[in-house]
């Protein structure tokens, strides 16, 4: 049989443990008998990105942003016992964090819905997407401790030396003190990549703060957003036959729990880091998280929203064969060689990526699948296989 011939490579970012290994399973087993697989690799694996003072990521994000499409594998943030466990220079940043700086990216996390795994919120019947702002707040705060008697304020400085001095608190007693920030640019692109990855799914987006009691920060949010889709958007969303609507970030948990879902909900960092953990939990397992970077520019960036499954790394060390579930980096790859195809206009190489995701799906719903998946499926017929034999099933069926 003929591969399926690409034109313009990924950009392949590799990772760390356990997804390490199952990334080139899934290579070896469902990709490379298929396609004549072009990539530009990069190695992000911890150890690689010690040796490079950490500038491989930056040149994976670079090489992104030149060719348009990456895939990448779930990577270690190194706290302090991974400095000791892998000896390193200093502890180095988050490689999801690097890349979404130079992508000024929205991330996009979308559960994959099985028959046979019944998500804990009953009346959910399709998935709800959570569209993350990848920039700003808590993630790049600045944070002290405050001593009693000490007294906290904002200053600011314009370009004229002009300064404006907000008190924050009068320390009766010890404190701790953080400044967050945003930037107007980096609100804009959040809203567009929201705006622009509604009309691709055709589907609503709800956006949701708490400018009630932020009545500057979290309300310049909504501004601009409500801005940029009455200037540029509206009459697009008419046309699709989709809403867009803005409402507070309490309302809009409750409307989401009452939903039917099938929808996008967009939502600053730290709110969408931890909506996306709940959503993806309520319909079944992190392992059924898809994810997907996407800057308003049109680069797309897919991985899989969860860890490095350091747990079965280690099994897998002592000589147990591994049985982590490989879905998500699955479809990593899948939703990168479909967008490959589309920009490229190779039919081929898009229909293959959803024909693989469908016999994945296909193979869960006929009772074949991992432990985890075993344990929350309602099937009455089950069959638990570990990683590698998982795989070969979704290849024989394609």
């Amino acid at each position: 049989m003929s591969k399926i011939r690409m034109t313009t490579p990924l950009v392949e970012m590799d990772g760390d443990e356990m997804t390490r290994i199952i990334w080139q399973q899934i290579k070896d087993i469902i990709i490379l008998p298929f396609v004549d697989l072009k990539t530009e690799y990069y190695d992000l694996g911890l150890a690689h990105r010690n040796e490079t003072d950490d500038r491989v990521t930056i040149d994976s994000a670079n090489a992104t942003k030149r060719l348009g499409v990456a895939v990448k594998c779930a990577t270690i943030t190194p706290n302090a016992d991974r400095v000791s466990e892998y000896n390193l220079k200093q502890m180095w940043k988050s490689p999801n964090g690097t890349i979404r700086a130079v992508l000024d990216g929205t991330v996009f996390r979308t559960p994959i819905v099985v028959k046979g795994i019944t998500p804990y919120v009953p009346n959910w019947k399709s998935a709800i997407s959570i569209a993350r702002h990848a920039y700003g707040d808590v993630y790049k705060a600045s944070e002290v401790r405050v001593p009693a008697g000490a007294k906290a304020e904002i200053l600011v400085t314009d370009k004229d030396g002009n300064q404006t001095k907000t008190l924050i608190h009068d320390f009766k007693t010890a404190g701790v003190v953080q400044g967050m920030h945003n930037i107007d640019i980096s609100i804009e692109s959040f809203a567009r990549s929201c705006f622009n990855y509604a009309l691709e799914l055709k589907q609503d987006l709800w956006f949701s703060t708490k400018d009630t009691i932020s009545k500057t920060y979290d309300h310049r949010f909504k501004d601009i957003f409500a801005g940029i889709f009455e200037n540029e958007f509206k009459n697009l969303f008419e046309k699709a036959g989709i809403e867009y609507f803005y409402t507070l970030i309490d309302d809009a948990v409750a409307r989401v729990m009452r939903s039917e879902g099938g929808f996008i909900w967009a939502c600053k960092n730290y709110d969408g880091d931890v909506m996306s953990d709940m959503v993806a939990n309520a319909f079944g397992s992190l392992s059924m998280m898809t994810s997907v970077l996407v800057s308003p520019d049109g680069v797309y960036e897919y991985e899989a929203a969860h860890g490095t499954v350091q747990r079965h790394y280690y099994r897998y060390l002592k000589g147990e064969e591994p049985t982590a579930n490989p879905i998500a980096t699955l479809f990593a790859w899948t939703g990168a060689l479909r967008k490959r195809g589309e920009l490229d206009g190779l039919a081929e190489l898009s229909d293959f990526a959803q024909r693989v995701e469908k016999c994945c799906i296909e193979t869960v719903e006929d009772g074949i699948m991992t432990k985890d998946l075993c344990l929350i499926s309602t099937l009455g017929n089950k069959k638990q296989v570990n990683t590698a034999d998982f795989l070969i099933e979704i290849a024989s069926r394609i």
